[in-house]
């Protein structure tokens, strides 16, 4: 098995088994790490897509600083946040239907609540709050970062993420006994 460096200089070169083993690597998590911004799979898996075409395209400006894993990470958001820019979904919507029928959707509470659907109620959030929601708090962004990121106040930031931990509280709340 080779190690990171090792693999990451085959790629550099062009080695195809190479990349295949870095894509196998990665792939799962960074498919994650897509869902969590895109409102379907399709949108995902574009943004993956070319996220990875654009991990593969800029190895070479890789510097073998920091942690690798960190960098493509942070490619694979920033292209999931450009996939989002090209239609401004990430800007303030209310959404009042989604607001009205958020009580509705509510699952059995006797039901257990694990990773995936947590994860699942995260996705289910309009698109503006989900994009901060994840920088924020699940990618660890500043609020100034993250206003830089989308191109927008601060103040959207603040009121986007105390919404969206408003409603998946809601969500949430069948589920604490």
């Amino acid at each position: 098995m080779l190690s990171e460096d090792e693999l990451i200089k085959q790629c550099k070169k062009g080695d195809r088994k190479a990349q295949k083993l870095l894509y196998d690597k990665y792939a799962p998590a960074l498919f994650a790490l897509c869902q969590r911004y895109m409102a379907t799979i399709e949108e995902a898996e574009d943004a993956f897509i070319t996220g990875f075409t654009l991990i593969f395209s800029k190895l070479d400006t890789y510097r073998n600083e920091g942690s690798f894993e960190g960098w493509i990470k942070r490619i694979m958001i920033n292209n999931a946040i450009s996939c989002l820019r090209v239609n401004e979904k990430y800007k303030y919507q209310e959404d009042e239907q989604y607001l009205e029928n958020v009580d509705s959707n509510m699952e059995n509470p006797q039901q257990i609540i694990e990773t995936q659907e947590i994860v699942q109620k995260i996705q289910s959030l309009p698109i503006g709050y989900r994009t901060v929601f994840n920088l924020v708090v699940v990618e660890g962004y500043t609020y100034e970062e993250t206003a830089k990121i989308l191109n927008i106040n601060i103040g959207t930031v603040r009121s986007q993420l105390n919404r969206a931990r408003k409603e998946l509280q809601k969500k949430l709340k069948m589920y604490k006994n």
